[in-house]
């Protein structure tokens, strides 16, 4: 195609309204080809039947379907590494500039580089966006210019700037029709990228004003399951933050309000920190001699412990893709302090299983339960699984829901006993922190 086009780049940002770079792109006078690119780096570590692939599929074909009725077009789809993909767009199209939104993690950072460095060798510009958080990078620091690594002080300095900050909404509407007229662009089946329809769902998100009022009354108890599943929504883009972070001030609800700050507090941490990616914040915690017993692993992941409440957790996880933000810092603990297996093994089955799987926010706060990072809970602060049940889930209605033969013989006893897994952590960690 000769007539010079400019490209946007689908990513985290699955969705046509509200969309700083595709609002960008689409105001920049050239026609605009929209692509996607399933990145082979990261799906070839998936297992084939991935609910978060099946999704972001589904997404996309729906995102297709909508540009092809309203506005012949399409939105181009491509399988391989992203900076070979780019080498065949070079190739086929006269492309000026190239549109994305930002991404923070060290695997997308290095990728956008690559990216960039060959468009910018045929002259062509790669342009990003802010998009996914409202205050990135270094636009939440201190006085000094260094970045928090406490949460209340960063959260309080957001809120202070969020005050004179002018919460833009990016109506794409009125210039879709830029978009290049073409409706048969490729397209790609599941079975294409090499993986297959997911049984599991990803369920839609709710954010109803009785929601956010009763948020912090009823967020602790899994049993109401009353959160907003509202996770994979923002980690895939098919809302946008700035939307949420409206409805959350309509309601002046600070609870809600502060979780959402909670995620851009840990993208930043990541962004600052890249190193936490793979090691403890706290460096010294990186000298705990990890017990790591892989026998004791499969248990834990299989909710076999014996701990109805830390097995209820795990089946829900399993079973499902999702479980309750309360339950996953017990289990998370009860891995790292009672069983003193490395926060990252549980990282790393969290970022398999979870359908909301956000790197920043895994990290960290499995490093947070850990004691290993930044802000994290005091090392010596060890959840009882078994006290737990009586402040969180007294009636064992979300116990029963998951571990039905919770009190049958055929059900596990008890992997370890609490109290000398409690001193064994303790001193564990002691001979560790104070060498």
């Amino acid at each position: 195609m000769n007539q010079p086009i400019n490209i946007f780049w689908f990513r985290r940002d699955l969705r046509l309204d509200d969309n700083v770079g595709f609002y960008e792109a689409l105001k920049s006078g050239c026609p605009v080809l929209p692509i996607f690119i399933f990145d082979s780096e990261i799906l070839e570590k998936l297992p084939k039947n991935d609910a978060r692939v099946t999704f972001i599929h589904h997404t996309l074909q729906n995102m297709r379907t909508t540009v092809q009725k309203e506005q012949d077009s399409s939105i181009a789809m491509y399988h391989g590494k992203p900076i070979d993909v780019f080498k065949q767009l070079v190739n086929d199209y006269t492309i000026k500039s190239v549109f994305t939104n930002h991404d923070y993690e060290p695997y997308a950072k290095k990728r956008d580089d690559e990216v960039n460095q060959l468009l910018s060798e045929n002259n062509i510009v790669f342009k990003t966006f802010k998009d996914q958080v409202i205050f990135e990078k270094d636009e939440v620091v201190k006085a000094d210019g260094n970045p928090y690594v406490v949460y209340t002080p960063f959260m309080k300095t957001w809120k202070e700037k969020f005050k004179t900050h002018d919460l833009e909404i990016f109506y794409t509407s009125s210039y879709l029709d830029n978009l290049v007229k073409h409706s048969r662009l490729p397209n790609l089946s599941l079975s294409d990228i090499g993986f297959t329809e997911s049984e599991q769902n990803i369920a839609e998100y709710t954010v109803t004003p009785t929601l956010i009022q009763e948020y912090e009354a009823t967020r602790n108890f899994p049993a109401k399951d009353n959160t907003s599943r509202l996770g994979p929504h923002l980690r895939f883009g098919t809302v946008s933050i700035r939307k949420m972070i409206k409805k959350a001030i309509a309601e002046k609800n600070e609870i809600f309000w502060q979780e959402l700050i909670w995620r851009e507090f840990f993208m930043q941490i990541l962004w600052h920190f890249p190193h936490t990616a793979k090691e403890s914040f706290k460096s010294k915690y990186d000298r705990i001699e990890w017990r790591n017993n892989e026998d004791e692993f499969k248990l834990w992941c299989a909710g076999k412990t014996g701990y109805p409440l830390v097995d209820a957790g795990m089946r829900q996880l399993n079973q499902t893709g999702f479980m309750h933000n309360r339950v996953r810092m017990l289990v998370g603990s009860f891995l790292c302090k009672h069983l003193l297996i490395d926060w990252r093994w549980g990282e790393a089955y969290f970022a398999e299983k979870l359908h909301d799987y956000e790197m920043a926010s895994n990290i960290g706060n499995w490093q947070w339960v850990a004691g290993s990072g930044v802000d994290a809970a005091p090392y010596f602060r060890i959840f009882n699984p078994t006290t737990q049940i009586d402040k969180f889930d007294k009636n064992l209605e979300y116990i029963n829901k998951w571990v039905p033969d919770f009190q049958e013989l055929t059900y596990p006893d008890k992997m370890v006993d609490h109290k000398m897994a409690r001193e064994r952590c303790l001193e564990t960690y002691k001979a560790a922190l104070n060498n």
